[in-house]
């Protein structure tokens, strides 16, 4: 009886930390306790992707006069006038300075690093029906999930004292491949349409999690040492499809709205997972014990939000453009459906019905200046900034980012190139992710875009 009622007290402490880092376990999921949170540590409203919007604070809505317009608004897309080609790389750096106010050791700051394709597209105008018309190929890349934390803990009781090294690792992406169409329904007015199918057309499209403890301790009871290991992983597979809708409309020489849906759509998850853990007395062999779950692997769905926004651009002269957007996003539609048929909020993992996500509104503000070679007309150098609110989705109201960009490039006959660089932070964000330790976190993000746009 001693053997056992050791085993569940190190297996309830293992899986209660588990639990609070959002690590699905399949004890808990048969006894009706909820486990499942999904974390994209980075921003969770990437609306759009490429260097030159990303260097305008993002507000591109109304500007979209680029093969990312897919992504943006495809109503945009009518306006590039000959064949292209573009591809957008990101890096980036994310650090998260962690405070545990009932555990000051195990605070920290965490960083990772990361890089991949942002964008892809070709992009082919032409004439149908005496109207202009335009097809684009396009991959985007949208949620990153990479997140890497280690910490330790210490805990006391009148039976145990024990030390407890935990780490924990998240890796992953979300991408989709688009097919976008636009048409010039008058000479101020566009319609656009981009059909994503997210799928592991290029690459894996889902995430994985793992994490290991490291527990060495005192048994007060037996007057003895031990150590307790625990190992999980779970691995998720991501399919579904939908569409973004745009419209872009020239009011006159200087104005220009846009607005774009994209609609929600219940992705398939595939979900992998497995756990062992073992206990050891060195000096008491007889205690100890292992044991672990089984390799399984069931399917779920994921309902993701409607997300809507508009833009509006100004156009001071030939050189100075002015744009903002507001964006908003229903996280509160954000629903995962696991194997039982049990709906939880994977932004807290609390049961549908007891949770409380209010939808975000993203505010996006950017300016872009043209410096012309008059001379000779050769090359036009643009210089870019913006500011914004990237709010992300959490219990009771959304936690705060804001952050800032800056960007250059040139344009030399049939070849664009252009930078960007953007910081994005939170302060005291995330304490509705480990309540129970008096967690909250410090949040800064780095990130460097560059892109090439060739015109055939």
């Amino acid at each position: 009886m001693k053997k056992r009622t050791c085993h569940i007290f190190f297996f309830l402490t293992g899986s209660f930390l588990c639990l609070l880092l959002c690590l699905p376990n399949s004890a808990y999921a048969q006894s009706g306790v909820t486990p499942y949170r999904i974390e994209i540590p980075s921003s969770f409203n990437p609306v759009g992707s490429g260097a030159r919007a990303l260097g305008m604070g993002g507000a591109f809505i109304a500007v979209a006069d680029d093969a990312t317009a897919a992504s943006w608004n495809p109503g945009g897309l009518i306006q590039l006038g000959r064949p292209e080609m573009s591809l957008v790389g990101e890096a980036f750096r994310r650090s998260e300075d962690n405070s545990f106010g009932s555990n000051p050791e195990a605070s920290g700051t965490q960083r990772v690093t990361g890089s991949n394709i942002n964008y892809f597209s070709l992009s082919y105008p032409f004439a149908f029906l005496n109207r202009n018309m335009i097809l684009s190929l396009n991959y985007q890349h949208l949620f990153d999930f990479t997140r890497e934390w280690e910490f330790p803990l210490m805990r006391r009781t009148d039976t145990f004292s024990e030390a407890l090294n935990f780490k924990y690792a998240q890796e992953g992406r979300i991408s989709a491949i688009g097919l976008a169409c636009a048409v010039q329904l008058t000479p101020k007015l566009s319609l656009g349409v981009t059909l994503n199918s997210y799928d592991d057309w290029l690459e894996d499209n889902g995430w994985e999690n793992s994490s290991s403890e490291i527990t060495t301790g005192i048994d007060h009871r037996r007057n003895a040492l031990y150590t307790y290991e625990r190992n999980t992983r779970n691995n998720y597979s991501f399919s579904g499809f939908n569409a973004n809708l745009g419209v872009l409309w020239h009011i006159n020489d200087k104005v220009t709205l846009g607005a774009v849906v994209k609609t929600p759509f219940t992705a398939d998850l595939e979900h992998k997972s497995r756990s062992d853990y073992s206990l050891r007395y060195p000096d008491m062999p007889e205690h100890n014990d292992s044991g672990g779950s089984e390799p399984m692997s069931v399917d779920e769905e994921l309902e993701m939000p409607l997300s809507y926004g508009i833009g509006i651009a100004y156009r001071f002269s030939d050189q100075l453009t002015v744009s903002a957007d507001i964006y908003r996003t229903e996280w509160g539609d954000f629903i995962l459906e696991d194997a039982e048929g049990n709906k939880t909020a994977p932004v807290s993992g609390l049961p549908q019905g007891k949770s409380d996500i209010d939808p975000t509104h993203q505010i996006r503000i950017g300016a872009e200046y043209l410096l012309f070679d008059t001379a000779r007309s050769k090359y036009v150098i643009p210089l870019r900034c913006g500011i914004f609110y990237d709010p992300a989705p959490a219990e009771g109201s959304p936690d705060d980012f804001y952050g800032f960009s800056a960007g250059t490039g040139i344009v030399m006959g049939k070849f664009v190139f252009d930078i960007a660089y953007q910081y994005r932070f939170g302060r005291d964000v995330g304490t509705f992710m480990l309540q129970e330790l008096d967690f909250s976190q410090d949040i800064n993000e780095h990130t460097l875009y560059s892109s090439v746009i060739i015109h055939f």
